[in-house]
C-alpha cells in the first residue's frame, strides 16, 4: 500500500514524472490539499506565539483551527493514497477476462464498481479542500499580518486542488451507468465548484487588506 506520507518529497515526484499510471493527477491534488491545509496551520501556530496574556479567547480559537487544519493535512495525503489505490482498482477490472458472455458481465459490474470508488474518492478530496478554504478564511481575519500572504497561498492552492480533484470527479462520471450515482455526484461536484471561488475571493479580500 501506497503512503505518500512517507516519501520524500523528491521521489513522489519522480514517480510522479514518470510513465507510471499512478500517482496521477488524483493523488497530486490530495497533496497540493495538504500542503494549502500545512500553511493554514503554520500562520496560526506563528499567531499563537505572538499574542498576550489576555488574548485567551483567540488563542483557543485559533488552536481549533490549527488542530483542525492538522487534521485536514493528513485526510488528504490519505486520500492521495486512496486516490491511487482506486485507480489501481479500475485498471485491474478493466482486465478482467472476457471471453465468455458471463465474464463479460462480471467485468461490466467490476469496472463500473470501481469506476464508482474512483469518483467517490476525488470528490471526497474535493470536500476536504473546501474545509480547508474555509479555515484559510478564518485564519486571514486573525493571522499575524507578517505571513498573511501565506494565508493567501493556502486559499489558492486549495481551490486549484479542489478543482483538480473535481476534474477526475468528471472524467468517471462520463462512463457511469448508474443514473442516481451520477446525478447525485453531478450535483455534489457542482456545489463545490461554485462555493470555492466564494471563499478563496474572501479570504483573498482580507489577506490584501491586512497586508
Amino acid at each position: 500500500m501506497t503512503n505518500t506520507a512517507q516519501y520524500p518529497l523528491h521521489e513522489y515526484l519522480d514517480k510522479l514524472a514518470s510513465d507510471a499510471p499512478t500517482p496521477g493527477g488524483g493523488s497530486a491534488s490530495g497533496v497540493v490539499g495538504s500542503l494549502a491545509a500545512a500553511l493554514v496551520a503554520m500562520v496560526g501556530r506563528l499567531t499563537v506565539g505572538k499574542l498576550e496574556d489576555e488574548d485567551e479567547g483567540l488563542r483557543r480559537k485559533l488552536q481549533s483551527i490549527v488542530e483542525e487544519a492538522d487534521g485536514l493535512r493528513r485526510e488528504l495525503l490519505a486520500l492521495a493514497d486512496e486516490d491511487e489505490e482506486a485507480f489501481d482498482r479500475v485498471m485491474a477490472a478493466y482486465k478482467l477476462p472476457k471471453a465468455t458472455d458471463e465474464e463479460k458481465e462480471k467485468r461490466k459490474a467490476a469496472i463500473q464498481e470501481a469506476l464508482k470508488g474512483a469518483t467517490e474518492v476525488p470528490c471526497r478530496t474535493a470536500e476536504a479542500c473546501l474545509r480547508v478554504l474555509e479555515r484559510a478564511r478564518a485564519m486571514a481575519e486573525h493571522g499575524t499580518p507578517t505571513a498573511i500572504s501565506d494565508v493567501g497561498t493556502a486559499a489558492y492552492m486549495a481551490e486549484a486542488a479542489l478543482h483538480s480533484a473535481l476534474l477526475n470527479v468528471d472524467i468517471n462520471l462520463k462512463y457511469l451507468k448508474d443514473e442516481a450515482f451520477r446525478g447525485e455526484y453531478a450535483q455534489k461536484r457542482e456545489a463545490l465548484a461554485r462555493e470555492a471561488p466564494k471563499l478563496r475571493e474572501e479570504t483573498l479580500k482580507l489577506v490584501k487588506e491586512r497586508m
